[in-house]
């Protein structure tokens, strides 16, 4: 029976996930490694503020995140508006929107990743760079991101899987268009209320081995960038 289900199995909502996934860890990925060395610079009371705004996503409920991007790029909205009349660029009920909910849902992961990394590198490799006569965009990535790659690393293996499980604000921001925006997580919240346990069980057994090779990966990528540490 679960033969017949796998050779039946729409198998788009692992390769939407998997695209807006990537996709969304991408973004993250730059826009979390400038952050947060932005945030590092900053004077302690507005490193707090900026911190606690770039941090928001994290810890409020996704759907109500979704519906703060459902409003921002709402075509009735500035934004939205502008968006669709000037480059006729559709947020909502898109891909896009998934790219982007699922971006402003993970960003945190990165960031705060990338910024505990980022504290833990030894200021003396910086004014060495600086000495050697690097530019601060080269000290940037040539001495700072190498010495702080296995957070970095984490973060990023992390956003991906965050992205990846992504529900409440796309289904609010991007909904549930099979073939365009139907996610696995969407999927499996659809089976069940048909009552289809057993295929909602493959699709969460497609769910747990995803999860899993990101844990491998993050903790061999974690592993290999401590392997010059003395064991306990």
């Amino acid at each position: 029976m679960i033969i017949d289900i796998l050779r039946n199995l729409d198998w788009s909502p692992l390769y939407i996930s998997l695209k807006t996934g990537i996709a969304a860890t991408v973004v993250c990925f730059f826009l979390g490694l400038f952050a947060a060395e932005r945030v590092m610079r900053l004077p302690a009371g507005r490193k707090a503020l900026a911190d606690g705004i770039l941090t928001l996503p994290l810890v409020l409920p996704p759907t109500a995140a979704g519906f703060f991007l459902l409003l921002l790029f709402s075509r009735r909205h500035p934004l939205g508006g502008f968006l669709y009349e000037n480059f006729d660029v559709k947020v909502v009920q898109s891909w896009l929107g998934c790219v982007i909910a699922a971006s402003v849902i993970a960003f945190p992961l990165m960031y705060r990743n990338a910024r505990a990394a980022f504290e833990q590198v030894d200021v003396n490799l910086i004014y060495a760079g600086r000495t050697l006569g690097m530019s601060e965009a080269q000290i940037f990535w040539r001495v700072t991101v190498p010495t702080a790659w296995p957070g970095i690393a984490s973060g990023t293996i992390l956003t991906f899987a965050r992205a990846l499980g992504e529900y409440g604000a796309s289904s609010m921001l991007a909904g549930n268009i099979p073939g365009k925006t139907g996610t696995i997580s969407q999927k499996i919240a659809m089976v069940i209320q048909d009552g289809d346990y057993l295929t909602a069980g493959v699709w969460v057994a497609v769910v747990l081995a995803i999860a899993f090779i990101v844990l491998f990966l993050m903790n061999l990528a974690a592993g290999k960038g401590t392997k010059h540490l003395k064991r306990w």
